[in-house]
Parts: structure tokens; sequence; C-alpha cells
């Protein structure tokens, strides 16, 4: 009879480095879909941009800027190859 396997191990560092670039390589997907938002909620397809949607612009900006500060620290960490910690 065999004996069942163990569960699966992953250690909390490797493994939290990695949801962070994973999270790191979607804010400029997050970024676009937020930038072109206005796009979409403009009457009649006018491309005019008023001064609301340039302070959400700006706003977004400053959020994506904050955003990358924060995953920064967490993503200088490792050296990218986490082969030996697993």
């Amino acid at each position: 009879m065999r004996r069942p396997k163990p569960p699966l191990f992953l250690a909390r560092a490797p493994y939290r480095r990695r949801r962070l670039r994973d999270a790191a390589r979607l804010l400029p997907v997050l970024g676009a879909f937020l930038l072109l938002l206005p796009l979409l909620w403009t009457p009649d397809s006018r491309v005019a941009l008023g001064s609301g949607d340039v302070i959400y612009f700006f706003l977004v900006w400053l959020l994506l800027i904050g955003l990358a500060a924060a995953f920064a620290p967490g993503l200088s960490g490792g050296d990218g190859t986490d082969d030996e910690e697993d």
C-alpha cells in the first residue's frame, strides 16, 4: 500500500514575494483601465475632458505612484530566483 504524499509546503517569504511580483505586473493593466475609464462615461462619444476628468487623472496617477512605492521594498528583497528557497 502506498503512503499518501505529504502536503506541498510553500515557504511564506518566497510565496509572498511571488504574489507581490504578480500584483506589480498587474499594476500597469490596472492603471490603463483606470485612465481609460473616463472615456466610458463620456456621453455621445465626445472626447473633450472637463476639469473633473483632469482631477481624476491626477488622482489615479498619484494612486499608481503610491502603489508602486508600496510594492518597491518587497520587490527589491530577492534576486529573482527562488529555487534555493523552495
